[in-house]
């Protein structure tokens, strides 16, 4: 992957995860159901996702991260 996907990616997982926190925030309303998608767990996975792609980006701009 090259530095525009890299950044789209990270966008990306940005802007789902901050959606993800806000619905999760939420009160729930029992009058409509149980709430059936994890919003938090969803948040977790794509600040994953975010640092996973800083990391790349790392690498893409030369700093070694491995061995």
């Amino acid at each position: 992957m090259d530095f525009p996907v890299t950044f789209a990616l990270l966008a990306a997982f940005a802007l789902v995860g901050v959606f993800c926190g806000w619905r999760g925030a939420q009160p729930s309303n029992p009058a409509r159901g149980v709430r059936m998608t994890p919003w938090r767990p969803l948040m977790v996975g794509c600040a994953l996702g975010v640092l996973l792609m800083l990391v790349h980006l790392a690498n893409l701009a030369g700093v070694t991260t491995g061995r």
